[in-house]
Formats: structure tokens, C-alpha cells, sequence
């Protein structure tokens, strides 16, 4: 019971919070940026709260079941982007959009605007989608609920949520969530600790390659899941989303700062939660089968912890914070979406003079509609970190090469950019089809012996990442140099 009055209690105290804030919107730079007024803690918080979502929870708590602490390679490639992130953030804010694909347009062309609109949109209701798809599987190790009827309920929650203030009852609420999660795990890990028997314990009840560099893996595969989470965190839509909402460029400098502190100390003490959880149940059923683990199993093992193996108060703590990681980020995965459309596409291409109120009823309408069609799309997917791979590839090699070249080559041209952008996002939808149309099938592609399709999602972003920035360098060179004014903006001091 108590499990259910802390979740019950979290979700009534961020609606009443949601509710108060609905009456300060105004206007769509209320609703999208949050009046470009926020204080640096404050995004610190919120900053935190989007990167550690169900990726960290269920993905990466499943890899660390799995594969041990070299699932931090995983995490590491978003620490490395924060930090490349921090010398960026002064020009984002200076630059004062809405949205990144404000950016792309701003610095190549239209088009680049709407491949960039179209990579982001469907990324980002990906990642919508297996939120929700972990809300389903937290309601039912709380209830025993159907997990696609947990999902369902996740979805509905997270859209009236997020279409009562945007990004106003986000940032919000974040700042709580924050203190909620950092709590959860510093509790957590030691009583977790304490009941499978000690470090020397969980060291003896698993294979000794849990500890080691790469696991039982090699460095291709380190990097297969580095690049995802790297690529990503310098794309990430919703992040620059929060830059832009920030007072000024010191502020996002700032919040930068705390985020990578506050980011590497939460993913690392999630993996080793994992990791302490594995050592009790890594041959147990229903996380292994005949010897073999089962990949979506595995990716509940923090909650699994949580509900039966700490402390009830401990254990409702740590519920709080998975309730929390998943809203989060799951509203701010709703409100970029609909933020691309609205602003991007209807503002942009359909109806140039929509006021204030027209695009903000139209944002709700379409946080509607696109909440419903991420938990559809969350269907099609056999295990959250397959589908968190996938989104990350469509933003990390779709976008992040054009973006950081907006900042970071002169060179690089309006058609280059555009091509960059479409062709990381078709390899990433090639890919993800072909797989998707080859599952259950004997079928294989070969090309000189190396296997090709079905890929693994854990590789994905390796042919994507590297068609994407082949298409920049090349087309850039083969077109004129761009003129002054399309990148001087981006290079002011």
C-alpha cells in the first residue's frame, strides 16, 4: 500500500503544480521557452531530470544486469558531450530561438529545417514511447496491472500533465524530481547492498567479466554504444530547448556545469544498483531462462529491487524517483515534438501570422495526438534499450553533425547541411525497417562476409553517424563556401 500512496502523492503534487503554473501562460514563449527566465538551478534540475529517463532506469539498468559496469560506456558518451556542450551553451542562448531546427534554417536552409523537424519528431516520440512503456512495467510490479494497461494509463497521465503549462510546469516540477532521484539512489544502493551480503558477495555470484573494461565484449562494441548517447546529448532538441529558456548565457553555462556532476553521479550509482540486483537474480527466472537472460526482464531489475528487496520506506523512495525519472522525461519528450511541429512547420510554412494563443491551443492539440501515437509506436519494439538505441541514432546521426558544424566549421554549406540531415536520418529508417521486416526470419544480409542486417541496435549509429558526416564534409566541398551571413551569427564572441 504504501508503494501506491508515494506514487499517488507524487502525481497529485506535480498536477496541482502544473495547474497553478497553466495560469502564467500566456504566450508561446511562455509555453515553449518558459519566458526565457530561468534560474540556473533550476535548469540544472530539469537538464538532469530529461537525460536520466527510462534509458538510464530500464535500458541501461538492463545492460548493467547483463553485461556489468561496462554498460558506463553507454553513459560516458553522454558525459563527453555534456563537456562539449559546455562551450557551446553561451552561443545557443546568445542566438535566442525556440527550437533546434530554428537553428538549422537559421544557418543552412529550409530544408534543413524540415529533414532536421522530421528526425526530431519521430526520435522523440521513440523515446515518448518507452516511457511510457516503463510506466507500464512499474504499475505492474507495484499491482500485478497488464503492462500495456500501465502504459496506457503512463501516456494519459503524461499528456494532460505536459498540455497544462509546457515547458513552465516541466521546469517546474524537475527541480523536485531531481532531489527525489539523487535521494532514491543514495539510499537505495547501500541497503541494496546490505541485502544481497556485501560486495564480496555480489563479486562471487557473478562472472568475472562484469567487472572488467568491456565486459564480454570488444571496443567495437564500446563504441557502438558510446556513439548513440554522445551523438544524442549534442543534438538533444529538448536541451537546447532549455538553454533557450535560460536568463542568459551564464546561466546556461552554469547549468551545464551542475548537469554533468549531477548526470555522471546518478547514472553510475544506477548501474551499480543494477549490478548489485544481478547478483541475487542473474540465474533466477523470470530474469534468466534456460540459461539464457531475457533481455526485457532484465531492464526492471532496479524497480524489482525496489518493490521487494529493500525496506518498505527505502523501497518507496526509490519507486518515487523511477515515477519521477519517467514523467520527466517523458513530458519533456512530448513537449519537443509538438514544439517542432507547432513552430517549425505550422508557424513556419502554413500560418506565418498565428498569434500567441493560436499556437499554444494548437501545442496542447498536438501533445494530444502525439502522446497516443508514441504508445503505438512503443509496440513495435522488443526491449527499451532497442528502442532508446534506435531514437538516439535518428537524432545523433540525423542532426548533430549539421548542428555542430553550424557552430563549428565555416565551411560548411546550406546544401551540405540539408544533406547531412537526410541522409543519417534515411540510413537510421533503412536500418530500423529492414530489421523490424527481418525479425523472426532466417534471413541475413552479408557484404564480404561481415553480417550486415538484421543489425544489432547496439551499431546502428556507426553506419548512420558515418554517412551523415561523409555527406557533410563532401558536399560542402563540392558547393561554394556559404556567405558571411549565414555563419557569422554563430561565430560572435
Amino acid at each position: 500500500m504504501i508503494y501506491l500512496v508515494v506514487v499517488f502523492g507524487y502525481l497529485a503534487c506535480a498536477f496541482a503544480i502544473g495547474l497553478y503554473k497553466m495560469r502564467s501562460v500566456k504566450t508561446q514563449e511562455d509555453f515553449m521557452v518558459a519566458g526565457r527566465n530561468t534560474h540556473w538551478l533550476l535548469l540544472v534540475g530539469t537538464l538532469i531530470c530529461t537525460w536520466i529517463g527510462s534509458g538510464s532506469l530500464f535500458g541501461g539498468a538492463g545492460l548493467a544486469f547483463r553485461m556489468g559496469f561496462s554498460e558506463l560506456w553507454m553513459s560516458a558518451g553522454a558525459w563527453v558531450g555534456i563537456a562539449i556542450v559546455y562551450f557551446l551553451a553561451p552561443r545557443v542562448r546568445r542566438i535566442a530561438e525556440f527550437t533546434v531546427s530554428d537553428i538549422l534554417e537559421k544557418r543552412y536552409n529550409q530544408w534543413a529545417r524540415v529533414l532536421g523537424s522530421l528526425s526530431i519528431i519521430i526520435a522523440y516520440l521513440t523515446i515518448a514511447g518507452y516511457q511510457f512503456r516503463g510506466g507500464g512495467r512499474l504499475l505492474n510490479i507495484l499491482t500485478g496491472l497488464d503492462p500495456t494497461i500501465g502504459g496506457l494509463i503512463t501516456c494519459i497521465v503524461t499528456i494532460l500533465f505536459t498540455a497544462s503549462a509546457g515547458l513552465v510546469s516541466i521546469i517546474s516540477i524537475d527541480i523536485i524530481n531531481g532531489v527525489i532521484m539523487t535521494l532514491g539512489v543514495i539510499v537505495g544502493v547501500p541497503l541494496a547492498l546490505h541485502a544481497m551480503g556485501g560486495w564480496g558477495q555480489v563479486v562471487q555470484n557473478l562472472p568475472a567479466d562484469h567487472f572488467t573494461t568491456f565486459g564480454s565484449n570488444d571496443w567495437v562494441w564500446a563504441a557502438g554504444v558510446f556513439f548513440p548517447t554522445f551523438f544524442l546529448l549534442m543534438g538533444e532538441g529538448s536541451m537546447y530547448q532549455k538553454f533557450f529558456s535560460a536568463k542568459n548565457e551564464n546561466t546556461a553555462r552554469k547549468a551545464v556545469i551542475g548537469m554533468i556532476v549531477g548526470v555522471i553521479f546518478l547514472e553510475t550509482m544506477l548501474c551499480t544498483l543494477a549490478v548489485i540486483g544481478s547478483s541475487k537474480y542473474f540465474n533466477l527466472a523470470p530474469f534468466s531462462e534456460g540459461g539464457v537472460l531475457n533481455k526485457a526482464v532484465t531492464e526492471t531489475i532496479i524497480l524489482h529491487l525496489a518493490r521487494f528487496d529493500l525496506p518498505p520506506l527505502a523501497g518507496a523512495l526509490l519507486i518515487a524517483a523511477g515515477v519521477a525519472v519517467i514523467l520527466s522525461t517523458a513530458n519533456t519528450f512530448l513537449m519537443t515534438p509538438s514544439t517542432s511541429i507547432a513552430r517549425d512547420l505550422y508557424q513556419r510554412f502554413i500560418n506565418p501570422s498565428a498569434s500567441d494563443r493560436q499556437i499554444v491551443r494548437l501545442q496542447r492539440i498536438l501533445i494530444v495526438v502525439l502522446g497516443l501515437l508514441a504508445y503505438i509506436l512503443a509496440s513495435f519494439f522488443k526491449s527499451i534499450l532497442d528502442m532508446a538505441f534506435t531514437a538516439y541514432t535518428f537524432v545523433g546521426a540525423g542532426v548533430t553533425p549539421a548542428l555542430l558544424a553550424a557552430f563549428l566549421w565555416r565551411r560548411a554549406t546550406p546544401v551540405a547541411g540539408a544533406a547531412s540531415v537526410g541522409a543519417g536520418m534515411i540510413v537510421t529508417l533503412l536500418i530500423t525497417i529492414a530489421n523490424v521486416a527481418m525479425e523472426g526470419t532466417t534471413a541475413s544480409v552479408r557484404l564480404f562476409g561481415i553480417h550486415l542486417l538484421p543489425m544489432e541496435t547496439d551499431y546502428i549509429i556507426i553506419p548512420a553517424a558515418i554517412a551523415s558526416i561523409l555527406t557533410l564534409i563532401v558536399v560542402s566541398l563540392l558547393t561554394p563556401p556559404p556567405a558571411e551571413a549565414k555563419w557569422r551569427p554563430f561565430w560572435n564572441k
